[in-house]
């Protein structure tokens, strides 16, 4: 996305608030509230966010203050946002039929190695 000018595996809360435009509360808030956003606690214990969350939490701001939703509907939203990709993600898997074949074919064949190592 274009709000993260740099690569990098990690953001802090700070600077997570930053590029989101959102105070730190907030953020704290919205972890509670919601379950996908998970940022990894280090030893420390500080939060540090993958690209992934600032994904949804851009996300969630834009549901919540530019399209009016509520709490409740924001992850309803949410959830169909995370729904769907995965759907999509699926379908990309198994494209054709050929695949499937394919596929169905590599697991009758590692059964049956299976069988003969037993």
């Amino acid at each position: 996305m274009d709000f993260l000018t740099k690569e990098k595996l990690y953001y802090k809360i700070g600077e997570v608030s930053k590029i989101t435009g959102l105070k730190p509360h907030v953020l704290r808030y919205w972890e509670s509230e919601f379950k996908v956003i998970r940022p990894y606690k280090g030893k420390s214990h500080q939060r540090l966010y993958r690209r992934s969350d600032l994904e949804i939490i851009m996300e969630i701001k834009k549901l919540l203050y530019d399209e009016q939703f509520t709490i409740a509907g924001a992850k309803k939203q949410i959830s169909k946002m995370l729904y769907n990709k995965k759907e999509r993600q699926m379908k990309l898997r198994f494209k054709d039929d050929e695949t499937k074949e394919a596929l169905k074919e590599i697991k009758k064949g590692l059964k049956e190695i299976y069988k003969l190592l037993k």
